[in-house]
């Protein structure tokens, strides 16, 4: 059984057509959607390789969707909510930005926020003092829309920002 993400669903998308659309590379085994992504868990290696190679940026609703293997995460590293992501901002380059303040391990962007984790809990304290409310690809904090940078704990944000 391989876990596929599937990012940046749009909200017409539901689970049935999302897995009628993987069931054409394989035997869909659950379905699970969350806002405007979701998880797909295909039988096994080769439909899994083969969903990808045919569904990442594939159009649904007018939207190119992100398909990708799920990555595990690592038990120790330390997740950060990001807010305020511009639209045209990559997973690259926010990476690189947040790898100015320690190895980042994953870092996935839902629309308009992001999941970053970091491998080491202090590199992600320096970077929420370094990053929160500031400008990062055109959005300045003074609109309000500087990077919003917080911890997340038990998949719910801890909104002191600093767990």
């Amino acid at each position: 059984m391989v876990k596929l993400f599937i990012g940046n669903l749009p909200r017409e998308a539901t689970e049935q057509e999302i897995r009628s659309l993987f069931e054409q590379y394989g035997k869909v085994l659950e379905c699970d959607i969350i806002k405007n992504y979701g998880f797909v868990h295909i039988e096994d290696k080769t439909a899994a390789e083969d969903a990808i190679r045919n569904l990442h940026h594939y159009k649904l609703h007018g939207v190119n969707i992100n398909v990708e293997a799920s990555k595990n995460k690592s038990k120790t590293s330390t997740k950060l909510h990001v807010g305020n992501i511009s639209p045209t901002c990559t997973n690259k380059e926010l990476r690189a930005k947040f790898e100015e303040y320690g190895p980042v391990i994953e870092c996935d962007i839902v629309k308009d926020y992001a999941f970053v984790h970091m491998e080491r809990a202090e590199d992600a304290v320096e970077a929420i003092r370094g990053l929160d409310n500031t400008e990062f690809q055109g959005e300045p904090p003074s609109l309000g829309r500087g990077l919003n940078t917080r911890f997340c704990v038990e998949n719910r944000l801890d909104r002191r920002g600093l767990g």
